[in-house]
């Protein structure tokens, strides 16, 4: 197996990272997000985790929980992101606001629970930055026709 296809896979994992809390905190699929606190349900997508928000950042978070706002920008972000990524296209934008969302659920956590700094939000950002720097769009993904696409000719960060 090609190194390129590792990364493309690596990219789709990543991608389904991000799809999947989405569709669990839409439908309450019971997995961390039962039926009856879905968004679906007139829940708040944020609320469980940023009201267990502690650290230095804990009170600003906290602050955050259950805004409407913050659930849709939370919830958009979960779905595009992760479906740039499946799909391989928008891949500038999809890493670096994959990424500051990683890190700023790192920073809603502060100190993690198993380690005094380091946790899979961090690694997860890395791992989206080094998607950025290689090709990994090569196989497996649109990025190809997505470059031909006006908007992502006009706008070059949606490439």
């Amino acid at each position: 197996m090609k190194k390129e296809h590792l990364f493309s896979i690596l990219r789709i994992g990543m991608g389904w990272i991000f799809l999947w809390p989405f569709l669990d905190k839409l439908f309450g699929l019971g997995f961390t997000t039962t039926s009856d606190r879905s968004w679906l349900s007139g829940n708040s997508p944020t609320t469980g985790f940023l009201s267990g928000s502690h650290g230095p950042f804990g009170a600003i978070f906290q602050s955050m929980a259950g805004n409407v706002f913050v659930d849709w920008l939370f919830m958009g972000g979960l779905l595009l992101i992760g479906l740039a990524l499946i799909f391989g296209i928008g891949m500038k934008i999809a890493c670096y606001t994959g990424g500051l969302l990683l890190v700023m659920m790192w920073l809603a956590t502060l100190p993690p629970e198993h380690n005094p700094f380091l946790d899979e939000h961090l690694i997860y950002a890395l791992i989206l930055f080094t998607l950025l720097k290689i090709d990994s769009t090569k196989y497996f993904g649109f990025s190809k026709e997505w470059s031909k696409n006006k908007i992502a000719k006009d706008y070059p960060f949606l490439k």
